[in-house]
């Protein structure tokens, strides 16, 4: 994929290094010239100095021609200008602004400009680790909302419907792995004292999952 990356801060500049690695063809744009010294040696992409909501400079980085643009500066509104222009006047298939406010990214995906927001993500992170110990966070969706846990079943659950476990809260078993082999379960399969489940759970719910893998 040919990616454009705004923003070669700590995030930026370290996507930029995994995406170049994975041999994808990355162009980093930002204003100072001294940011790109966070790039890796084995950096095999391009870079370029200015700002990356400019039209100029985003046709430069080849826009025309991209396949995604994350805008990633420390500036929510750069961030934002650069995601508009991105989808809007040079159509850019996939696009996502780096939005610190929890509140203004909150808006923005409403208007149909996937955010990413740091903060909110962040506190979410910090809380599951702190609280609920009986989960394993593998994968947070968008600013965290949604997360992606991975639950040993302990012998206490060994014959009980997985339905049990998901009528209540805002949460669906994604998947059983049982002797090595993994499969989408039905509502009425059930669980076996070993098996892992993975289950995509609204955050506010995390704890609720947790009652009920304490409460059987």
């Amino acid at each position: 994929m040919r990616i454009i990356i705004v923003g070669s801060g700590r995030v930026g500049a370290q996507l930029a290094n995994t995406l170049s690695a994975e041999g994808h063809d990355v162009t980093v744009v930002d204003k100072d010239p001294r940011a790109f010294r966070r790039l890796s040696r084995a950096f095999r992409g391009t870079t370029l100095q200015g700002v990356g909501f400019d039209r100029d400079v985003l046709l430069s980085a080849g826009v025309e021609t991209a396949d995604a643009l994350a805008a990633l500066t420390r500036g929510d509104n750069s961030n934002v200008l650069a995601a508009l222009i991105a989808r809007r006047v040079f159509q850019v298939p996939k696009v996502v602004a780096r939005i610190n406010d929890p509140e203004r990214a909150a808006i923005y995906r409403r208007f149909g400009i996937p955010t990413i927001s740091p903060t909110t993500w962040g506190a979410n992170a910090v809380r599951d680790l702190l609280l609920v110990t009986e989960l394993t966070p593998r994968y947070t969706f968008a600013s965290g909302e949604v997360v992606l846990v991975e639950v040993a079943v302990p012998p206490r659950l060994d014959g009980h419907p997985i339905g049990e476990l998901t009528g209540v809260a805002q949460m669906v078993v994604a998947a059983i792995v049982r002797d090595g082999r993994a499969f989408v379960p039905t509502s009425g399969a059930l669980l076996r004292a070993g098996d892992l489940i993975f289950v995509s759970v609204e955050s506010v719910s995390m704890s609720k999952l947790a009652e009920m893998v304490r409460g059987f």
